[in-house]
């Protein structure tokens, strides 16, 4: 079993690779920088604009989605490009324009969209020129059951008409995020998985009203455009924003939710090998009862534990996007199910382990290990809870049974 990269991904990952260590995590301070002395703005900083410009020079942009509108990779050649950006989650994935939510909503617009809602959004997206919103889960029902969702997209003539109120939409304070994916019933008299779809909402579209930021452990995540509730009143779009069919939009969530899954496992490894990586340092140079910390018995197998854990994570998240590649992205679920439970977990506890060996530091704003600490705790919520994942993949198994 070969588990080596073709010659073209390796050396799109050096590139990758050197990038990360070389510009941006650098700029991470610059970032701090920039946002501190604007306190008030949701926009994407100069230092990104100046990143992102360098990275398209250098060719690593949109490598995540394959076909003639990114970069034509498999899931296998971007897994470890990805991972390097989990490095720097906060600077790396906006360099390459490879950052959520825009990423998934890329991949609606390109596998579902009109070639006029591809003319008139996807293209913008691609060169970075605009930002987006997923409009899907909602502050009163359970939207770990996406059938729940009550936002309403009722047809009226030639328009569509949408009521509802949505949160934890990614990106949605930034003044550049123009487009909004919304997900609502058009249907509730439907089968339970037709009731929803799927509709393109400008920012500047009447009655839409972001109605304030949220925040992550504390952090508002301007850097990222930050997170927010949204109004929608009687918000009145054309008939044509509509994404696929009536009825398709269950469907299609679950279309930009398995590559979305997986594009968040890959770059969570880099978040855990940088965890480790200050970890390692710490150990090494820091004393306490008459020796480095590397000498406490604990701590290395708290390094041990994380390499295991890494690299066996790794080689799950290679195999499930092997399986996407080859059978497709519904064959490959419960794989796509078990890393998404497995990896956020497992990274969490190495990152969790790098806080306490810093001590003060490690919960400070001194190291990013509580921010990245917040970032991956948020995962085994975002895209499904871990709860929903095994009871669904625990379903699987018993009714399949145990197979050699």
């Amino acid at each position: 079993m070969d588990f080596s990269f073709d010659p073209a991904t390796q050396e799109l990952l050096a590139q990758a690779r050197a990038f990360v260590d070389d510009r941006v995590l650098p700029a991470e301070p610059q970032l701090d920088a920039e946002l501190a002395a604007t306190p008030d703005r949701w926009d994407v900083r100069p230092v990104v604009r100046r990143l992102q410009h360098q990275a398209r020079a250098e060719g690593l942009w949109n490598l995540f989605l394959p076909g003639e509108a990114g970069a034509g990779l498999s899931n296998v050649s971007y897994a470890p490009i990805a991972e390097a950006t989990g490095w720097s989650p906060r600077l790396a994935p906006a360099a390459f324009n490879c950052a959520a939510p825009d990423t998934g909503n890329m991949e609606v617009l390109a596998e579902f969209g009109t070639p006029a809602q591809q003319e008139r959004w996807l293209a913008p997206l691609l060169r970075a020129d605009i930002r987006s919103a997923f409009c899907m889960t909602e502050p009163d029902v359970a939207s770990s059951d996406a059938t729940n969702i009550g936002t309403r997209i009722r047809r009226d003539g030639d328009h569509y008409v949408i009521t509802g109120r949505k949160w934890w939409s990614t990106g949605a304070m930034n003044p550049d995020a123009a487009i909004f994916i919304v997900m609502g019933k058009t249907d509730p008299d439907a089968a339970r998985h037709r009731r929803q779809s799927m509709i393109l909402v400008p920012r500047d579209t009447p009655g839409v009203r972001v109605v304030r930021p949220l925040t992550v452990f504390g952090y508002d995540d301007r850097d990222h455009g930050g997170h927010a509730e949204i109004a929608f009143d009687d918000v009145r779009v054309p008939a044509a924003n509509l994404i696929a069919g009536e009825g398709d939009g269950f469907a299609i969530a679950q279309a930009r939710l398995g590559p979305g899954r997986i594009h968040h496992c890959m770059r969570a490894l880099g978040t855990g090998e940088r965890a480790l990586a200050l970890m390692t340092e710490r150990a090494r140079t820091r004393t306490a009862f008459g020796g480095p910390l590397a000498d406490q018995g604990v701590v290395r197998e708290w390094a041990a534990e994380a390499r295991v854990q890494l690299e066996a994570l790794r080689l799950l998240v290679l195999k499930t996007a092997w399986l996407m590649d080859t059978v497709g992205n519904r064959r490959a679920m419960t794989e796509i199910q078990a890393i998404k439970v497995a990896v956020p977990r497992a990274v969490l506890q190495i990152v969790d382990r790098a806080i306490q060996l810093h001590g003060g530091a490690g919960v400070s704003g001194d190291t990013p290990l509580a921010e990245l600490y917040a970032g991956v705790r948020s995962l085994r919520i975002a895209d499904g809870p871990d709860e929903v994942h095994l009871s669904s993949l625990g379903r699987s198994q018993l009714r399949a049974g145990a197979t050699p």
